[in-house]
C-alpha cells in the first residue's frame, strides 16, 4: 500500500479492513494482511505496535468469554509507549490494546481498569450495558495502567505510581484518539469513558485532571478515597472479623468462618423483613434505604449461639463494621455502611472481599490479597512489603499513606470546572451491598456537588444507587443495565436520565425495575406486575 497523507491513508485502510471482512472493495487481501498494512502505515511517534489482527465478524468472544455475543469485525492493535527500565530494574512500559470497528459509529469509549491494572483486558467495552460497545459500533481501548503484571509490585517504580495514578490514562487516550483519527480519516464526534471501581477513580480522575478529553463519563463504585479511605476500612473489617473468628486446627484463627453462610443468611433475612416492604412491595430488595432503620443487635442471642441468632461477639463485630473506622479519639476514618440485604445473599462478593473461603489460619480474602498488597506496594510511601493489614495502627499507619493521596484519591475536588466548561456529563452508579467502597461515599461526594451546584447539579451529573448489587455487578439485584445508551442519549440529544431500566440475571430473571437519579427511589404504585418496572415510579423520599 502505497503512502498517502494521513487522511487519505485512513480512508484507504478502512476500505482494505472491510474488504478483508467481506464487505465490497478492490482485491481484498487477507485480513491479517489488510489489519497489518494499516497499523504499519499508522505508526505514531512513540508508540510501537506489538500486535495487529483483523477479527472477521461473529467469530470469536472476548478472551475468558465462553457464552455471550460473538465480536463484530473490527481491527485489533495493541501497543506500547514509554518502554523503560525502572529504577527497581525491571522493564516497563504503557500497554494498551484499541479496537477498530468496521462498521463504526463515529464514537470512541475509554474502559476503565480495575484492582492494580497490570494487565491489558480486551477492549469491547463490557461495562453498563448488555453486550459490547464494539458491537454497537463504538472503537474501545484499555490500557494496564503502565506497568506488567497484577500485583502491586510496581509501587517500587516512583514513574509506575504516576503513570498508574494518571499519566498512562493521559496518553492513552490521546494516542488512542489519534489512531482512530488516523484510520477513520476523521476523528472521533464523541468521547465516553466507563469505569467501575479502579476504573471509576480513573474516570472521576479524567474530569478532574483532564476535563477536555470525554463529552461523558459513567463512574461506578468509584475508588475516590481507596488509598486513604477504603483501604482504611478492609483493615478494620478484617480485624474486627479476626478477632471473632474460631481457631483452625492450627489453633489460630480461621477469618472465614468469623460468620458462617448461614449467619449471613440470617442477617439478609432480618433486613428484609425490617425494610423491604417500606418501598411498597415485598420483593427481595430493599428500594428505599433512606427508611430503613435495621439494627443488628436484633438478631444477638438471648443464651448460647444456635442456628436462631447471632453471638454477641459477632453483633458487635457487625457493629463496629458497618460504623465505619475511627482512630482512638473517634475521628472518622472512612465512612459507614447501609444494611442492603444483598450482603447475605450467595450471589454476592460480600464474603469473597471480607471473609474469604479458606479453611486455615492463611487467609484468601481479597481485603487480605488485593488490598494489602496494595497497601504495601503503593498506597503507603515509601513501599512497606512487612506492613499487614492485621497489625494496621489506625493512629499510626493512615499518615503513611499521605505522600501518595494527593495524585491518586479523587474525592476534593466537587467544582469540575473544566468539565462542566465543556458540557460534560457524569453519571454514578453504585450497589447498595458493595463490599469494598461504601455507597454512602458516593452519596456524600453527589450531596456536596449539590451543596456547591445547587439545582444544576442535575444538569450535569447524577447518581444511581442499585440495591442488593455488589462491587461493580452481581448479586441479589436488578443488576443489568443500558447506562452507556442512558449517556448517549444525554450527550447527544439533551435527553437526562429520568430512570433507566435494569433488570435481573442469576437471581431475579425476567424482573425489571427502574433506576432512579438520587434521591429518588423505585416505589411499587400498588397494582400491576410487580415484576415489571413500568409499575413503578422514582419516588422522593
Amino acid at each position: 500500500m502505497k503512502s498517502l497523507p494521513h487522511g487519505k491513508l485512513a480512508i484507504a485502510g478502512t476500505s482494505l479492513f472491510l474488504a478483508a471482512c467481506g464487505a465490497p472493495g478492490p482485491q481484498a487481501p487477507t485480513a491479517a494482511s489488510a489489519c497489518n498494512t494499516a497499523a504499519q502505515q499508522f505508526a505514531v511517534p512513540g508508540v510501537r505496535i506489538t500486535e495487529a489482527e483483523a477479527v472477521a465478524a461473529d467469530t470469536v468472544r472476548p478472551a475468558g468469554q465462553a457464552t455471550g455475543p460473538l465480536l463484530a469485525a473490527h481491527c485489533r492493535l495493541q501497543g506500547r509507549m514509554n518502554e523503560r527500565v525502572g529504577v527497581d530494574g525491571k522493564p516497563y512500559h504503557i500497554g494498551f490494546e484499541l479496537r477498530l470497528p468496521a462498521n463504526w459509529n463515529g464514537r470512541f469509549l475509554y474502559q476503565g481498569g480495575g484492582g492494580n491494572d497490570g494487565i491489558i483486558r480486551p477492549a469491547v467495552g463490557p461495562q453498563a450495558a448488555p453486550g459490547y460497545a464494539l458491537n454497537r459500533g463504538f472503537a474501545v481501548v484499555t490500557t494496564d495502567a503502565g506497568h506488567q503484571g497484577p500485583t502491586a509490585d510496581f509501587g517500587f517504580d516512583p514513574v509506575a505510581r504516576v503513570d498508574n495514578a494518571y499519566n498512562a490514562h493521559d496518553r492513552v487516550a490521546v494516542t488512542a484518539k489519534d489512531l482512530i483519527r488516523r484510520w477513520y480519516g476523521k476523528p472521533a464526534d464523541r468521547s465516553y469513558f466507563i469505569g467501575c471501581s479502579g476504573g471509576g477513580r480513573q474516570a472521576m480522575m479524567f474530569t478532574q485532571r483532564f476535563p477536555s478529553y470525554f463529552d461523558g463519563v459513567i463512574a461506578m463504585a468509584p475508588a475516590m478515597r481507596v488509598s486513604r479511605g477504603a483501604t482504611i476500612a478492609a483493615a478494620w473489617d478484617t480485624q474486627a472479623l479476626a478477632a471473632i473468628a474460631p481457631a483452625g486446627a492450627e489453633g489460630k484463627p480461621v477469618l472465614a468462618n468469623a460468620l458462617t453462610d448461614a449467619d449471613l443468611g440470617l442477617v439478609r433475612n432480618a433486613i428484609l423483613q425490617s425494610c423491604d416492604a417500606q418501598d411498597g412491595l415485598a420483593d427481595g430488595l430493599v428500594s428505599h434505604p433512606a427508611a430503613c432503620k435495621f439494627d443488628v443487635k436484633s438478631l444477638q442471642c438471648t443464651g448460647a449461639k444456635n442456628a436462631t441468632c447471632l453471638s454477641q461477639p459477632q453483633v458487635n463485630a457487625l457493629q463496629k463494621m458497618f460504623a465505619g473506622p475511627v482512630d482512638s479519639a473517634g475521628r472518622k476514618l472512612y465512612f459507614s455502611w447501609p444494611w442492603d440485604p444483598g450482603m447475605g445473599h450467595a450471589a454476592n462478593d460480600w464474603r469473597n472481599w471480607k471473609l474469604g473461603t479458606s479453611q486455615t489460619a492463611v487467609a484468601n480474602s481479597r481485603h487480605v490479597f488485593l488490598m494489602q498488597d496494595a497497601l504495601q506496594g503503593y498506597f503507603v510511601t515509601p513501599p512497606d512489603r512487612s506492613l499487614s493489614i492485621f497489625a494496621f495502627d489506625f493512629d499510626r499507619d493512615p499518615a503513611r499513606m499521605d505522600a501518595h493521596d494527593w495524585m491518586f484519591d479523587t474525592d476534593k475536588d466537587v467544582d469540575l470546572a473544566g468539565f462542566r466548561a465543556r458540557n460534560g456529563k457524569l453519571l454514578f452508579a453504585h450497589g447498595m451491598a458493595d463490599p469494598i467502597f461504601s455507597p454512602h461515599e458516593a452519596i456524600d461526594y453527589y450531596e456536596r456537588l449539590r451543596a456547591r451546584h445547587g439545582a444544576a447539579t442535575a444538569d450535569f451529573s447524577r447518581l444511581f444507587l442499585i440495591p442488593g448489587m455488589g462491587h461493580c455487578s452481581g448479586g441479589a439485584a436488578t443488576d443489568s443495565w443500558d447506562g452507556l445508551g442512558a449517556l448517549v442519549d444525554w450527550v447527544e440529544k439533551g435527553q437526562a436520565p429520568q430512570r433507566i431500566v435494569a433488570t435481573g440475571t442469576s437471581v431475579f430473571p425476567g424482573r425489571s425495575r427502574p433506576l432512579c437519579p438520587y434521591p429518588q427511589y423505585a416505589h411499587y404504585n400498588g397494582s400491576g406486575n410487580p415484576e415489571d418496572a413500568a409499575n413503578f415510579s422514582c419516588r422522593n423520599p
